[in-house]
């Protein structure tokens, strides 16, 4: 059985990058690349700490969409998530080091990072992840309009 005290450890440092990066962007400090970072380590962590709980293979690897299907093996509504991982995915590299492609982050790309961070639903983990905070809190994303039916423009 998984200790207990090591995925609180997951999440509560999960809990840290998400709730910074939230209040800097309801601060309107700027800094959106490494706003995008932190969803993304968030993200990466409430992963992990599932992955942890449920005593599933760990990797120490980055890409969300890897860590995903870990996930996915043993509970498939996670393939739910699968498109905000692609896009958080991009704000490891991205967001961290030089590269030769264009790259913009605005404010409305740190609220497409905010909307894709994940936020554990219960302490039982077993609906974790389930959803993303925005689609759910705010109902306006395009993600929460395709799974409410809704057709997009």
């Amino acid at each position: 059985m998984a200790d207990p005290s090591i995925v609180r450890e997951w999440v509560e440092k999960a809990d840290e990058d998400f709730h910074f990066a939230e209040a800097s962007l309801r601060d309107g400090s700027g800094f959106y690349a490494q706003l995008c970072f932190h969803f993304q380590q968030a993200a990466e962590k409430y992963l992990k700490a599932y992955i942890i709980g449920k005593e599933l293979p760990f990797e120490r690897v980055h890409d969300l969409v890897h860590l995903l299907k870990t996930c996915s093996a043993h509970a498939p509504e996670f393939n739910e998530l699968k498109e905000e991982c692609i896009f958080l995915n991009t704000a490891y590299i991205e967001t961290r080091y030089p590269v030769h492609w264009p790259t913009e982050y605005t404010k409305d790309t740190a609220e497409q990072a905010y909307c894709a961070g994940f936020c554990p639903r219960n302490s039982e983990w077993d609906i974790v992840l389930m959803c993303t905070v925005c689609c759910y809190r705010r109902g306006n994303s395009r993600l929460h309009r395709r799974r409410q039916g809704v057709r997009q423009s």
